[in-house]
């Protein structure tokens, strides 16, 4: 059982990376680009564009380009675009720390803080969607409004084989990927990059649990757009939506302040490679 699922999960690693590498966009240019001195880190940022500020969080061993490539050349035309990398994620330097949603969620806040900027949207996929509920929850005066992608706020909201496909994750499954390749800056071998891998993989399996109370009681209004069939269960998906004020009926109550968008035919990372459904649901929802 164990190899079938290694295999499985090198299959979805190859599979991930044709899909990479067949997206066409242009190279983005920043506007401005540093490191923050956040938490001990030098926590990596992009920025992009003018207008309210719009922080975007890319999911697990991502990096800005490979997550957000096909998005920010028309959310800056509008937007003033916040992107950043988590650590041990592609220009940031992993610390002696252990990876966790608060962390992350703290990096986010005090990265905003550094460079003056004191509430702003946040749109985050994955594990960086997690994040972005994380940081409502214990930020909540820097959130305006949450863009969710494909992400729970419960470890046992993802479905089981998709846990257990995770647990069964060798160091080495994205070594012929873009996704090592995207990372060369900061990790020089396959050693280094392996720990930060397993290191990854371990996070990635520990038990979480935002809370269903702290969910039910987010200030900022929050747009799910999850895959019908992304990992995520979909009564999972039904109980963040109501949670945040959804699930009535309109025609008498009126519409929640939140919304629940659930793509046909659509898995995890299939959700950010539909970028012009996304970006027409997500602007919409912003403005």
């Amino acid at each position: 059982m164990k190899k079938a699922l290694v295999s499985a999960a090198l299959l979805i690693s190859s599979f991930i990376s044709i899909k990479l590498m067949a997206q066409e966009h242009p190279p983005l240019k920043p506007d401005t680009a540093g490191y923050a001195p956040v938490n001990g880190l030098k926590l990596y940022y992009e920025i992009y564009g003018e207008g309210k500020p719009l922080v975007l969080i890319h999911g697990a061993y991502q990096t800005i380009p490979l997550c957000w490539g096909g998005m920010i050349t028309e959310l800056k035309k509008t937007r003033k675009v916040i992107a950043l990398e988590l650590p041990g994620h592609g220009h940031t330097v992993d610390i002696d720390r252990p990876f966790s949603y608060p962390a992350f969620s703290d990096d986010v806040a005090a990265l905003l803080k550094y460079i003056g900027v004191n509430k702003a949207d946040i749109m985050g996929f994955s594990i960086g969607g997690t994040t972005a509920m994380q940081l409502a929850v214990l930020h909540p005066d820097v959130v305006d409004r949450l863009v969710v992608l494909s992400a729970p706020y419960q470890y046992t909201g993802w479905l089981p084989v998709m846990r257990n496909m995770l647990q069964s994750l060798p160091p080495g499954f994205l070594d012929q990927t873009p996704y090592k390749a995207a990372h060369a800056g900061i990790y020089k071998d396959s050693t280094a990059f392996h720990k930060f891998t397993a290191k990854f993989i371990k996070f990635d399996t520990e038990n979480f649990d935002l809370g269903d109370a702290n969910i039910k009681n987010i200030k900022a209004s929050v747009l799910f757009i999850m895959g019908d069939n992304d990992g995520v269960d979909i009564a999972h998906k039904a109980k963040m939506y109501q949670l945040c004020g959804g699930n009535v009926f309109s025609d008498i109550s009126g519409h929640p302040t939140s919304q629940l968008a659930v793509l046909p035919n659509t898995g995890h990372v299939d959700v950010i490679m539909q970028t012009d459904k996304v970006l027409e649901l997500a602007e919409h929802f912003l403005k």
